[in-house]
């Protein structure tokens, strides 16, 4: 494929390959861009800028709609086509289609809604009739870098909102996983997104991502991916708006009240998901000392049943990992664990990009598969003695993005939701629950702003506010 910079479809000899993590296979190539290509997107996405925000809310409520049912009908050739490059099975690749549909409807539905609002200067000393209202008016230019994890849905979080506040926005796709926010650029042109108001660059973050972010005429920055790399991105951005979703190890509390069944279908659905590549899996298990035994009996059944294999193969309930190097990674942090005196429960072994799925028990909490994000097909299980417990081990970590508890305890609850330092908190579900309905991000180092259509819209505009003298 190719990439679309400066109103059009362009290639280069310089080829990246995008390719299947389950075989090796060649799926597809994308062009390496350089620095002048960056030059040249962003030199369009100026033009652009103006071409979008010429158009009403209704406008832009129209092409983002149209481009939600376009992806709609292809939902087989975008699920295939995200299995092919990502390597979650099938059926998760249908449900990020889904997601993705429902994330630039709402987007759409932004687009109708975007107001300042009145302000009570008559609240002040002095006042002699002044009128005071505010208005929200679009950044310019958005740089949208976002991960392999969600290949579609992530890009549509940043695009779909990018859109419909009126802005022009670039996107740098996962060198990995470029292939779906390709065909969605595909679409959006023919919903009728402005040429220049949409740009997909295709290149490593090492060789253009810095030049996307620090040059001036781009006003806003939303990344999702790792800490490190979004720090850097802060540190070279300069002087703009950022939005960061970074990483996390998410705990989930398992208190001696709760319904082992129902905290066991949380753990596989939330810990073992895109083989446990999502930032907002259920990593560490943090397990009353009272249903420790229970829950790691019927988790490690339920584990066992799930099967590793060909993503496409609709019986398949786990495809490998984007890369056979992150599958070595995982495996060298169980292993090193079970040195360290944790057990492996069910799991542990690994061929290629695929590992399997993986409980690990009698973890110690300074474990690095604990204290660090696995990203990886394995849950970490440690017992704690109470509440109090169970909530220091949650909040020692330098993340805070999601964490989860089961209790019927509405006292253990609420303690849970006011003392653990995480943006998202759910009781009685696993931390991978999200709905673009929610304000989500994250606390610490997991990130900073808040992803969601309406809430990505207000990081996505500036606030003006005006007064009127009589």
């Amino acid at each position: 494929m190719h990439m679309y910079i400066g109103g059009e479809w362009t290639d280069r000899d310089d080829k990246i390959s995008v390719i299947n993590p389950f075989n090796n296979s060649i799926v597809d190539t994308v062009p390496s861009a350089t620095t002048d290509d960056v030059e040249l997107a962003i030199n369009s996405a100026v033009s652009g800028a103006k071409d979008i925000a010429t158009l009403s809310g209704y406008e832009r409520y129209q092409i983002l709609r149209k481009a939600a049912d376009l992806l709609e009908e292809r939902t087989e050739d975008f699920a295939r086509t995200i299995t092919l490059e990502e390597g979650k099975v099938i059926s998760e690749g249908r449900l990020e289609v889904s997601r993705a549909v429902q994330t630039m409807t709402l987007s759409a539905e932004e687009s109708k809604r975007i107001h300042g609002e009145m302000v009570p200067l008559d609240g002040a000393p002095g006042w002699s009739g002044q009128l005071g209202f505010t208005l929200r008016v679009p950044c310019g230019v958005v740089t949208a870098i976002s991960p392999f994890n969600f290949p579609l849905n992530l890009v549509c979080h940043k695009v779909g909102p990018a859109l419909a506040a009126g802005n022009s926005v670039i996107i740098k796709p996962a060198t990995d996983t470029p292939l779906s926010a390709l065909k969605l650029t595909e679409i959006l042109l023919e919903a009728g997104v402005p040429t220049g108001a949409i740009q997909c660059i295709t290149g490593s973050g090492s060789s253009i991502g810095d030049p996307l972010v620090a040059d001036s005429r781009v006003r806003k920055v939303t990344f999702t991916g790792s800490r490190d790399i979004g720090e850097r991105i802060c540190k070279t951005a300069g002087l703009k708006k950022v939005t960061m979703e970074l990483g996390s190890n998410a705990p989930l509390i398992v208190m001696p009240d709760a319904d082992i069944d129902k905290v066991v279908k949380a753990t596989v659905s939330s810990g073992f998901s895109n083989a446990g590549q999502v930032c907002i899996s259920a990593q560490r298990i943090i397990t009353h000392e009272k249903v420790y035994g229970d829950y790691l009996d019927a988790l490690s059944s339920e584990v066992e049943l799930i099967n590793t294999g060909d993503p496409l193969d609709e019986s398949v309930k786990m495809g490998p990992m984007v890369r056979s190097q992150d599958a070595e990674r995982v495996n060298g942090w169980i292993k090193e664990a079970v040195n360290a005196g944790a057990r492996t429960v069910v799991g542990g072994e690994y061929s290629g990009a695929v590992h399997q799925a993986t409980v690990v028990a009698d973890v110690n909490p300074d474990m690095r598969i604990s204290c660090e994000e696995l990203f990886g097909p394995a849950v970490a299980v440690t017992r704690s003695a109470g509440i109090d417990e169970a909530i220091k081990m949650a909040n020692d970590s330098n993340y805070g993005l999601s964490a989860g508890i089961f209790t019927q305890d509405i006292d253990w609850a609420m303690k849970f939701a006011r003392e653990v330092e995480s943006g998202n908190l759910m009781i009685n579900s696993g931390p991978q629950y999200r709905a673009d309905l929610m304000p989500y991000g994250g606390l610490k180092e997991s990130g900073m702003g808040k992803e969601g259509p309406r809430y990505a819209v207000e990081e996505m505009t500036e606030l003006k506010m005006v007064v009127y003298h009589p």
